[in-house]
């Protein structure tokens, strides 16, 4: 026995008015042909009518038992169609259900079934004054009518499956880039607090540390040291106001502006100057913090002249935050050690930035690795950069060992 072709579930009121309307359809399409027989003098043999008009009622009756076994009920009826007349109208309702709620194939094969049904019945029922060319045609136009109907239906209810699958994909895939972006945003926000979090932390271990070997200092050298933390303190706040400010405002439509984009920008395009972020022209600033940090820092200065405001924002930006870590690794791994920084490029060509401090150095080294050089090295990848770093030889190789930063980063002609 065929299974049905959905879980078994109660009817809806939608359910019971279609059924209702095909039985209903299909008791008249019998009773009309009944009534045109009584008409007329019924074919023989004479017992053949009666039961033609039993067996049409019990397919009507039938008729509800179509949501269960479709294609069970289609093929019977069908070959009862061969034989009685009156089975017409349930067939007609039956290969409608096939065709609604089967796949094409089997509604084509019960079709073809109930053409080779029409054929038998013309030629074993042959209606009197009619040729049987036009009783065929006349029942093979009937069951084609209800068979493509049902097709019509079967596909008008796939497309609306389908549209309403891709609106769910499209949502589930709105809600998966909202969950991105704000994954991305919260990397963002990481990567620029390790940036101003590291720099300004690093200058108050220096004067904190000051203080601690030398507590029998000068009281104007404390006080002085205490404004230097302060200060500090006070600064790193106003720059981390300054990054969640600037992450949280909207830019090209990303929420948090730089998702996906630690170097402020947003992918793929030229941005305009955002405040807030700090750029190339901010250097001289942090270079100045970083010798009142006590670091001595050498600027080779290799632009050809150029202002560095000529430099691209995004280029800028990232340049300035390749500095500050560099000077802060220096100055956690190399306290005391001079350091020597370049800046050479031009338009077209590039901009390099070469960082290098010697590795002897008085004071004790913070031995403890983070993930500064990891983070540098995904924002110059995104910002379309290359990055080297490594111990090299001071002095055309000779000499004690150097520690070298050395970035690439696109400056358009």
């Amino acid at each position: 026995m065929e299974a049905p072709a959905t879980p078994r579930r109660r009817r809806t009121r939608r359910d019971w008015l279609v059924d209702t309307a095909m039985f209903l359809l299909a008791a008249a399409f019998a009773l009309l042909m009944s009534a045109e027989r009584l008409g007329t003098v019924p074919l023989p043999p004479g017992w053949l009518f009666p039961l033609d008009q039993v067996v049409g009622a019990l397919g009507c009756a039938a008729l509800w038992l179509r949501r269960r076994w479709p294609v069970g009920l289609a093929v019977t009826l069908v070959a009862l169609s061969a034989v009685f007349e009156m089975v017409a109208g349930p067939m007609l309702a039956a290969l409608f259900s096939v065709a609604v709620h089967r796949r094409p194939r089997t509604s084509g094969v019960v079709f073809a079934l109930s053409v080779l049904a029409a054929v038998v019945f013309t030629w074993l029922r042959p209606e009197p004054g009619t040729p049987p060319l036009a009783t065929f045609m006349l029942g093979l136009a009937l069951q084609g009518a209800a068979a493509g109907w049902g097709l019509f239906v079967h596909h008008r209810r796939r497309l609306v499956l389908a549209q309403r699958d891709r609106a769910a994909r499209m949502e589930t895939e709105a809600r998966l880039r909202a969950e991105q972006a704000q994954h991305l945003v919260r990397e963002a926000i990481a990567r620029e607090m390790h940036d101003v979090l590291g720099h300004r932390l690093s200058l108050l271990s220096v004067h904190a540390g000051a203080l601690e070997f030398n507590p029998g200092a000068d009281p104007a050298d404390v006080a002085r040291a205490a404004r230097v933390i302060r200060e500090s303190a006070h600064q790193a706040l106003q720059d981390l106001r300054e990054v969640i400010g600037v992450l949280r405002a909207p830019s090209g439509g990303t929420p948090g502006g730089t998702a996906g984009n630690p170097s402020g920008d947003p992918s793929g395009g030229s941005a305009p100057t955002r405040p807030g972020l700090p750029g190339l022209a901010d250097l001289d600033r942090l270079l100045a913090e970083s010798g009142e940090a006590g670091m001595r820092v050498r600027l080779r200065d290799e632009l050809g002249g150029r202002p560095r405001e000529a430099v691209p924002d995004r280029t800028g930006r990232t340049a300035y935050r390749v500095v500050q870590e560099a000077l802060t690794n220096a100055r956690r791994h190399a306290p005391g050690a001079e350091v020597r920084l370049r800046l050479a490029g031009a338009p077209g060509d590039g901009l390099t930035i070469e960082v290098v401090n010697d590795t002897t150095a008085t004071g004790p080294p913070e031995t403890e690795g983070g993930h500064g050089l990891i983070g540098l090295a995904e924002r110059v990848t995104l910002a379309g950069g290359r990055l080297e770093h490594g111990p090299v030889r001071r002095d055309g190789g000779t000499g004690p060992g150097a520690w070298q930063v050395r970035v690439w980063l696109p400056w358009p002609a």
